[in-house]
């Protein structure tokens, strides 16, 4: 229901469920006198759909974007992540981008069958994939599910580049896939870190692992011979940038060789959703955060314009820019190796897709 919550659901990130912008009709919450707002919410489970997709690989143009495609197993997020920029994507669903997005989640079936079709098209081109790019491919059911391994193994038998975004330590399950892939110069892995504090991460991404646990599976793949890297994002102003160069120099100690970050996004309904979760959990600096971010998108709480929406305008944006830089260069941080395309063949899936071609 709309409003602000000051009983968050345990275990879940977002504190409301705002109406998608797309929606018909609105709902708002009533008080009967029965007293049923006193009373403990009840615990809100996640359901799993079919999602029939014709198409996995996803295209973008954007030129803030260092991928032009790719790949997502699933809609919706279980990690519940209250700053995620897709969850406005679940009102394409005419779902609410709030509690729903991290409860009712879709996966595709078909992901690995549809995968070997498009990469056997003759107008394909090979360029690397981003594994993930939208809500996090290594979600909970993927234990069971295992589509992203079936991604993986696709992608490794086409010799197809990919680059895997994530904040979850299942990804340690695929070791000897990332190994395999790693061997041909054909994988990078972005561990995502938003702060250290174990509080405030559990409060902003409940279900996702640990900020010590994703440290230790950073440790543990490069270990491993696997280009490991780590996404300071978001950053959020005033509660977590102070950590930049903390998260920088201990995913350097545990082996990170490259990294990148990303300003806090608020697209669409995300804006009421995280002023809603700071108003929860941190109601004395709900307007110092929210004015940052103002100050630090040219007045706005969110600006579009490529280029800007990632990294932020004016003075804190460029002291943010400075420090990141200064960090990098102190802590020995080195761009990352560009992955091989030319090692590419879908000839051996030719003989179970030459009838689509």
């Amino acid at each position: 229901m709309p409003g602000q919550s000051d009983k968050p659901l345990k275990g879940r990130g977002a504190t409301l469920s705002p109406n998608n912008r797309y929606a018909e009709h609105r709902r708002e919450a009533v008080d009967d006198g029965w007293g049923n707002q006193d009373e403990a919410p009840a615990p809100l489970h996640t359901s799993l759909t079919v999602d029939k997709s014709s198409r996995i690989i996803t295209y973008n143009d954007s030129p803030d974007v260092p991928f032009d495609r790719s790949i997502n197993p699933y809609k919706g997020c279980e990690h519940g992540c209250v700053y995620c920029f897709a969850r406005p994507t679940h009102a394409w669903l005419d779902l609410s981008p709030g509690l729903d997005f991290e409860s009712r989640l879709f996966y595709k079936p078909d992901t690995v069958a549809l995968l070997k079709k498009e990469l056997s098209a003759k107008s394909y081109s090979c360029a690397p994939i981003a594994v993930g790019a939208n809500t996090d491919a290594y979600q909970p059911v993927e234990k069971q599910l295992q589509l992203t391994r079936g991604v993986l193994e696709t992608l490794l038998a086409a010799r197809h580049p990919f680059v895997i975004i994530t904040k979850s330590a299942l990804i340690e399950r695929d070791l000897d896939l990332l190994q395999a892939a790693a061997r041909l110069q054909l994988v990078h892995v972005y561990l995502s870190m938003t702060t250290l504090d174990k509080e405030l991460a559990r409060r902003l991404e409940p279900r996702a692992a640990s900020p010590a646990r994703r440290l230790a599976c950073m440790r543990r793949l490069h270990e491993a011979g696997i280009p490991v890297n780590v996404l300071v994002a978001p950053i959020i102003p005033v509660l977590t940038e102070t950590e930049l160069e903390t998260i920088l120099a201990e995913s350097r100690a545990q082996g990170a060789r490259a990294a990148g970050y990303i300003l806090l996004r608020l697209p669409h309904e995300l804006k009421q959703l995280f002023r809603d979760w700071l108003q929860c959990h941190y109601p004395n600096r709900v307007e110092h955060v929210m004015n940052r971010i103002s100050e630090m998108h040219g007045g706005r709480e969110y600006d579009h314009q490529y280029g800007q929406r990632m990294r932020g305008v004016g003075l804190y944006a460029d002291m943010l820019a400075k420090r990141f830089n200064l960090a990098l260069k102190k802590l020995g941080y080195a761009q990352s190796v560009p992955l091989d395309s030319r090692r590419f063949n879908p000839s051996v899936f030719a003989a179970q897709y030459s009838l689509f071609d």
